[in-house]
């Protein structure tokens, strides 16, 4: 059986990418977003860069980032894939493709069915999507909080190659799993002992809990 991947996502310290890549989890994700409370900066990015190399998939995240922004980071962190997570276009996602030529993630906020169908202008230029719950409209940031949507929604995604975030934590991520056999899961703030703080033991329970399946 195919086995479920893991993103521990907004590390920010080499204590806690160490024990992502300890805890077995198969991609890290780095948080480029200075209201995010798990942002890091350049200098951050080129030592856990340089840590996780060979070691673990680096993904760079970004929230609608111009080109000149972008070329920072890439050079910092040389990330092994972007993950877009703002208001970006197919056209923004395509020409990010080929501007770095690395994989994509283009995460769609989901709270109804129509933002599950969204989704379809995406498909065919993302490498990956990624479902995560839909921010407040007046929310600083558009991830990270902790918050669950109906994961029934996605019971009947088409796509190959998608993630499921919002919410997870240790404690339900084996049911969400169950429930929507996502081939991959995604988690942040579900592994952190504060906002913005990993905990290594939550993220170490967050994987076991995925390979006990």
């Amino acid at each position: 059986m195919k086995k479920t991947l893991v993103k521990i996502c907004g590390l920010s310290s080499p204590e806690t990418l160490l024990a992502t890549i300890a805890a077995g989890a198969d991609m890290a994700g780095f948080v480029f977003f200075e209201k995010s409370p798990r942002h890091i900066d350049l200098e951050t990015a080129r030592t856990l860069g340089i840590m996780a190399q060979d070691r673990i998939f680096r993904v760079a995240l970004t929230v609608d980032a111009r080109d000149d922004a972008l070329d920072e980071i890439v050079e910092a962190l040389a990330p092994d894939m972007l993950q877009l997570h703002g208001r970006e276009s197919a056209e923004r996602v395509t020409a990010v493709k080929a501007r770095y030529g690395l994989p994509v993630i283009k995460a769609i906020g989901v709270s109804t069915a129509e933002d599950v169908a969204r989704a379809g202008a995406f498909r065919d230029v993302a490498d990956v999507l990624l479902f995560d719950a839909k921010p407040a409209p007046d929310a600083a940031v558009p991830g990270g909080a902790g918050v669950a949507f109906d994961w029934n929604l996605l019971r009947n995604i088409s796509a190959a190659n998608w993630m499921l975030s919002g919410g997870l934590d240790p404690e339900n991520v084996a049911g969400a799993l169950r429930l929507t056999k996502a081939p991959a899961v995604d988690v942040s703030s579900g592994v952190e002992r504060e906002r913005g703080v990993k905990d290594p033991a939550r993220i170490e329970s967050f994987v076991k809990a995925v390979r006990s399946l």
